[in-house]
């Protein structure tokens, strides 16, 4: 063996760098290849920073990305002749405030478009005067601005909660208000038909002063006892109707529209442990029995509709056995958040009680580190085991909600928050917020979104409102190219003859673990003096029976502060914790329906069996041939859903395609031309319109295309500037 190969398998098996040159990464400032584009985020425009909306729940989204609220005020604003000038000044102002944020300032959505306007440019330029100020008049809503950062999961959170809240509050409150109006106004009417309400001292109260000597009220009192019919409520009716009145001008559960659970008069919800939460629940529990009850009664005595003899025995019992689930939805539910990093066994069990007895509890998990070494020794590490755990256990109740997800896919994933927020039920969301203080200058959202790609914190949904199976609740397409083990990105670069290439690389485990300076020491830069075609990729060195060959040593393609080019192996602790994860990913993708190894074993059944059938007509069949027995339908649709419209074998090269069942859906090339590029009924891109773009769009979009499903054909257009160049590119593809 090699000396430089040598030192690199001893590297591998044992993570001590002794010889070769082989360095520490510690301190070099190393991140992986792919985040080259990403050093800098408030340069790029993504879903963050959020605007969490004031007046939520008012005809408007409750959470808009900054981008997409500074594109809307746009629209309304660029004119003929002015567009390039207002939205040059919209954007700078928009990436002053990423600026702001970024810094950590805070404020509301106006305030920071103040702060900003002053840092790009003088107030003095009249024109940036005046595209400021038609911006801010063409803003359609006003809130806070939040960050990717530890707070943001419970901030987003909590706002779509109190926006749901204040929704269902509004509704339960106009039905008491309407309760207590027709009670009082039945009490009212009784008493102006009893003795008390004919007398003279009350005529005289109603009339009121200014008529004190116009009337003879003692005259009208004696008219009034002879004439009017003595037909007044019961006193058992009577006492019934004053308690329900009581009762509900005395809940505590909603307050009117101009008031707040935070004055104290009435209840609140929101909790930071899940014992606070059950305490509240148990202690307030009597009361909304009480005002459950009293609605209902209420109802059935505004209608007229109560009968003594049959509706006291019911409602004597009411409740026996618990709330109805439609009079325990009609309360608020309690948003409790717990900290999964100092959660204990204890506490997961605790939690899981409140979860499996149906309370009305939306549990949010935060987990800001899902690589801290597991407490039983040996290396491993937890891989966020606890809220693994817990979410595993949830869905294994079959009727509680649970969301997972990293911070970074919060924001596309709000509507499957509300969702679970809107749940009859318990609800999980178990969050990684990315803000672990292990990983370097690296931004909260650029750790959350790699633990996302590296498949060491999957974002699913488990929905029981959908459907009776796992097909209908389980939603795990959300993960970038979830029918692969690991997604699949382009890295473009530059040689040193200064030639642009790019290569194709995943993101695995490995590239997540080596930003935690933690795990510095699995990992050893190679001199570029040492590289050799021993060190392989990561991805290679994961295939089945790799671990341990001797021939080859895992490596990482890394960039420095400049973005240049290193090489980094890896060690075999590191691999190990690569290939966990891998499993763990591949159980999900088979509750997700992914590669299901049940559907896969009977389809190969299926197929011996049509095969078998097949080959018994055959041999039974005299010298004239015998058409074949169609296939099972199970064959046939599975066939169905792999095989490509066409053969690609049998497309003419000079036409452009795109082999649409293959699509992962990852918007790339609807990004680069969404005229030319569509997408079907299943999300899977299609060329809508050849002739709406370039052929240089079909070539970067066959470029940068993960599963390299798009042949860009020979050009249309032979005036197109740059054309030798771009057939040399296309070749590949075609």
């Amino acid at each position: 063996m090699e000396a430089g190969l040598q030192a690199h398998v001893a590297f591998h098996l044992t993570g001590k760098t002794q010889s070769d040159g082989l360095e520490a990464i510690t301190g070099l400032d190393l991140r992986p290849a792919l985040f080259a584009g990403y050093r800098d985020l408030t340069r790029l425009r993504y879903d963050f920073p959020l605007v969490l909306a004031q007046g939520a729940g008012e005809g408007r989204a409750p959470v808009q990305s900054l981008s997409a609220v500074i594109d809307g005020a746009l629209r309304k604003i660029v004119q003929a002749g002015e567009a390039d000038r207002l939205t040059k000044h919209a954007l700078r102002l928009e990436r002053e405030i990423r600026v702001l944020v970024a810094a950590g300032v805070a404020g509301s959505l106006s305030s920071l478009l103040d702060k900003a306007a002053w840092r790009p440019m003088a107030q003095a330029d009249v024109l940036f005067r005046d595209s400021l100020a038609r911006l801010r008049a063409a803003l359609e809503l006003d809130g806070e601005i939040v960050d990717c950062d530890k707070a943001m999961p419970a901030r987003l959170l909590a706002h779509l909660w109190r926006a749901m809240q204040r929704r269902k509050a509004r509704a339960a409150r106009a039905d008491i208000d309407r309760l207590v109006l027709r009670l009082s106004d039945i009490l009212k009417a009784d008493l102006v038909r009893s003795e008390a309400g004919r007398s003279a001292a009350s005529l005289k109260a109603a009339f009121g002063a200014a008529h004190e000597h116009a009337f003879d009220f003692d005259a009208m009192s004696r008219l009034l006892q002879k004439a009017a019919p003595a037909d007044t409520l019961s006193d058992s009716r009577r006492r019934r109707i004053r308690r329900l009145v009581a009762t509900l001008q005395a809940q505590k559960f909603f307050p009117p529209p101009d008031r707040t659970t935070a004055d104290g008069e009435f209840y609140a919800f929101a909790f930071d442990s899940a014992a606070g939460a059950l305490d509240a629940y148990r202690e307030r529990l009597p009361s909304m029995m009480d005002l459950a009850k009293a609605m209902a009664i209420a109802e059935l005595e505004a209608a007229g509709a109560y009968k003594e003899e049959r509706h006291d025995a019911f409602f004597a019992d009411f409740a026996t056995n618990g709330l109805d689930p439609r009079d325990a939805a009609l309360f608020p539910d309690y948003l409790v958040r717990v900290d999964g990093g100092v959660m204990s066994a204890g506490d997961g069990a605790r939690l899981m009680d409140i979860l499996t007895a149906g309370l009305p509890m939306k549990v949010l998990v935060e987990i800001d580190d899902i690589l801290e070494p597991s407490a039983a020794g040996g290396g491993q590490l937890v891989l966020g085991a606890r809220s693994r755990q817990l979410a595993s256990s949830a869905m294994a109740q079959g009727d509680i909600y649970v969301l997972q997800s990293p911070s970074s896919n919060l924001f596309r994933f709000r509507e499957r928050i509300e969702a679970g927020l809107e749940y009859r039920g318990p609800a999980l969301f178990s969050v990684f917020s990315g803000a672990t203080g292990e990983a370097g200058g690296l931004p909260p959202y650029l750790v959350a979104a790699a633990a996302l790609e590296a498949r060491a914190f999957p974002a699913f949904v488990y929905d029981p409102a959908l459907g009776g199976d796992w097909a209908s609740r389980f939603y795990l397409q959300d993960n970038p190219q979830a029918e692969l083990d690991w997604p699949v990105q382009s890295l473009g670069f530059e040689d040193e003859a200064h030639q642009r290439g790019a290569e194709r690389l995943a993101f695995t485990m490995v590239d997540f673990l080596v930003c935690d300076r933690r795990y510095a020491a699995s990992f050893a830069r190679v001199p570029r003096a040492r590289w050799n075609g021993h060190m392989v990729p990561v991805e290679a060195s994961l295939g089945e029976g790799a671990e341990g060959a001797p021939e080859t040593v895992p490596c990482l393609l890394m960039v420095d502060g400049d973005n240049r080019l290193h090489k980094v192996i890896v060690d075999r602790r590191a691999m190990r914790e690569a290939r966990r994860c891998r499993e763990m990913w591949r159980s999900l993708q088979e509750l997700g329906g992914i590669h299901n190894s049940h559907a896969q074993r009977l389809l190969t059944q299926e197929r011996k069996a049509w095969e078998e059938q097949l080959r018994r007509t055959a041999s039974a069949s005299p010298a004239p041939a015998v058409e074949a027995p169609p296939p099972p339908a199970s064959v046939a649709a599975a066939a169905a859903a792999t095989e490509l419209p066409e053969a690609a074998s049998e497309r003419k090269s000079e036409e452009a395609y795109i082999e649409t069942p293959r699509c992962t859906s990852c918007n790339e090339c609807i990004a680069i031309n969404d005229k030319m590029f569509g997408y079907n009924r299943d999300k899977q891109a299609f060329i809508a319109d050849v002739a709406a773009g370039t052929y240089r769009q079909l070539v970067e979009a066959a470029e940068g295309c993960q599963v390299s499903i798009i042949h860009p054909g020979k050009p249309r257009n032979p005036d197109e500037p740059g054309l030798e160049e771009l057939i040399k590119r296309a070749e590949p593809f075609l």
